[in-house]
């Protein structure tokens, strides 16, 4: 998470929003996770974050604020995404590296990009996928 942060503070991103099970700079004790601290190098100082529980929920509300939400996953109905173009306000969601992002959530999203990949593996790191997808859809 500490490389997320980076590279949404590196991109100007306004905020990111941590949900379910996902690591936060302060844990529910205020205290500093050291972890990201040490990765963040102060981003999660300086970048807006806001903890939620339920991602349905952050989905629903986030439309209605008039966000776009796109999913960075692969999936049979994503596209490239050195095509897609950002027009307003838009969510990316990134997914955890293993299991990827729920159906569920995926059936919500507005668009669903992937990055193709040449090599034997079909992924790459999370922090390094945000890194690659943002700045490119930022150009």
């Amino acid at each position: 998470m500490g490389s997320i942060f980076r590279t949404a503070d590196g991109a100007g991103l306004q905020k990111i929003w941590l949900v379910g099970y996902t690591p936060a700079p302060l844990d529910q004790f205020r205290r500093v996770n050291s972890e990201i601290a040490k990765t963040a190098l102060g981003a999660e100082q300086t970048l807006r974050w806001e903890r939620r529980e339920d991602i349905l929920d952050l989905i629903t509300e986030l439309k209605k604020a008039g966000y776009q939400i796109w999913a960075l996953e692969q999936n049979e109905k994503s596209a490239d995404y050195r095509e897609a173009k950002l027009a307003g306000k838009t969510a990316l969601i990134v997914g955890n590296e293993v299991g990827g992002i729920e159906s569920e959530v995926l059936k919500l999203c507005d668009k669903i990009i992937e990055i193709p990949m040449r090599g034997e593996k079909e992924s790459l790191n999370v922090s390094v996928a945000t890194g690659v997808a943002v700045f490119k859809l930022l150009e």
